[in-house]
């Protein structure tokens, strides 16, 4: 048979090694090949036989790698190389063909020769040992603007073999190196000239890389959490992961395929991408939004106006707490069970003696709920003042004791405007001076107050 003129052949040519045995021997071209896969091997041998043999007493010729029962199994029977062997003899001269060869056919062939004389046979051993190889291309950079591409097995591949390459499917180049440009975006791949073969997997830059959430990107506080980057890439991409929205430098986080989050809080909220990277290039991914569910947190009360108002006057009331989703707002009094107003702002119209007292807001989403501080609003003095004092979680006691020192201050202030048709010289130390009662309830009220919990008096 004559090699197949459709793809590459590697020919064994080299030293001749001889088995023999009673004048029986085999003589390979070479024990040890090494070929590409997709390719044809093309093994040829020669044999020598005993004087007194005929060569019409040698029945038949076959090579095997495998034995069953202690018998040479005919590789032409082998499923494994079905439609893809061929061999023959003409004279002593003995050839091998295995087209389009896979890794698997990896392995040590023999030929055997068998007379007409029942159980007589002779195995040419050890035979020749095939390693069949992929192709793989080599990135290496040469310089900060261009990169060396080589065409790589892993055996040494004959002298004579020659690689061709391909940029997105087009040849390009016959040689064993390319140089492409780095940053390139084309896939680059080689083979063997003149093989029918697979050639090697292409190599790429990435593709832009896609983020995906699990179980999602909309998760409760607590919840793990684990953010995945993918890429299409070859060689395998290097991965990068970014927090920032685009406006200002991102914060890095990590240097893995996967972010993870074993207990994630209202604080991991926000914008997240992530970098593909390997030696031809560089790209990065959408943004991923984190929405993290959390119940509200303790609401904040504002007071407009903030000053000291007269009766008639109107004060609006703004609740605000970090929620997600958004809360909604309910105002009270204290000790009313149903609500003054529902909103985010409360406001009181021409506000008289009858609205007096403490109001709180509760701030409530589907995660939870939660309600301000107490915010205190009195009417006082003779001259219509509205006073309104934050009070942040003090004990009923101390709250009593501010109470009876507006009641003091109150008097004081009565007083002082009753003194006005005294002498002169009294009315400073009036205004001055409170009374001794007066004076220890103030006393008192600072050594309760919290240090860490201080009043916010408007």
């Amino acid at each position: 048979m004559s090699p197949s003129a459709g793809g590459l052949v590697v020919f064994l040519l080299s030293v001749q090694v001889i088995q023999s045995q009673d004048g029986w021997g085999v003589n390979y071209r070479q024990t040890d090949v090494c070929a590409a896969k997709g390719s044809e091997v093309f093994i040829t041998c020669d044999y020598t036989h005993p004087p007194g043999i005929d060569p019409s007493d040698i029945k038949d010729t076959f090579w095997f790698t495998k034995e069953k029962d202690g018998e040479p199994v005919d590789l032409t029977t082998d499923s494994e190389y079905s439609g893809r062997v061929t061999y023959g003899c003409n004279g002593k001269s003995c050839y091998l063909s295995i087209t389009d060869v896979r890794e698997s056919d990896s392995a040590e062939y023999k030929l055997t020769l068998m007379t007409n004389k029942p159980g007589e046979k002779y195995t040419g051993s050890p035979g020749v040992t095939l390693s069949v190889t992929g192709l793989q291309v080599q990135v290496r950079r040469s310089d900060s603007t261009w990169l060396e591409l080589t065409c790589h097995s892993s055996c040494v591949l004959s002298d004579r073999a020659e690689y061709v390459w391909y940029k997105n499917e087009e040849n390009i180049k016959t040689g064993s190196s390319l140089l492409v440009s780095s940053g390139s975006t084309d896939r680059y791949s080689c083979n063997l000239r003149g093989s029918s073969g697979q050639r090697s997997p292409a190599v790429y830059g990435p593709q832009r890389p896609s983020v995906s959430a699990s179980p999602s990107a909309e998760m409760l506080e607590g919840d793990s959490v684990t953010l995945t980057c993918s890429a299409d890439a070859n060689p395998a991409a290097n991965y990068t992961w970014y927090k920032g929205d685009g406006t200002s430098d991102p914060r890095l986080l990590s240097e893995e395929p996967q972010l993870v989050f074993s207990s994630i809080q209202s604080s991991d909220f926000g914008w997240y991408f992530c970098t593909a990277e390997n030696q031809l290039g560089r790209k990065t991914s959408e943004f991923i939004l984190i929405r993290v569910k959390y119940g509200p947190q303790r609401p904040s009360v504002s007071v407009s106006p903030s000053a000291e108002m007269l009766e008639g006057d109107s004060v609006t009331l703004t609740c605000s707490a970090d929620a997600n989703p958004a809360a909604s707002y309910t105002w009270y009094k204290e000790h009313e069970d149903s609500p003054r107003a529902s909103g985010q702002i409360f406001t009181i119209t021409d506000f008289t003696a009858e609205h007096s007292g403490n109001y709180y807001c509760e701030a409530q989403n589907e995660m939870g709920r939660s309600n301000s501080t107490l915010l205190l609003i009195t009417e006082s003095g003779v001259d219509g003042t509205t006073r309104i004092i934050h009070i942040t979680r003090w004990p009923l006691l101390v709250v009593m004791l501010i109470l009876l020192l507006v009641f003091c201050l109150w008097t004081r202030k009565k007083k002082a405007v009753s003194s006005t048709t005294e002498p002169h010289e009294s009315r400073e130390a009036v205004e001055m001076d409170l009374h001794p009662e007066c004076e220890d309830l103030s006393d008192m009220a600072a050594q309760r107050e919290d240090p860490e919990e201080q009043e916010d008096r408007v």
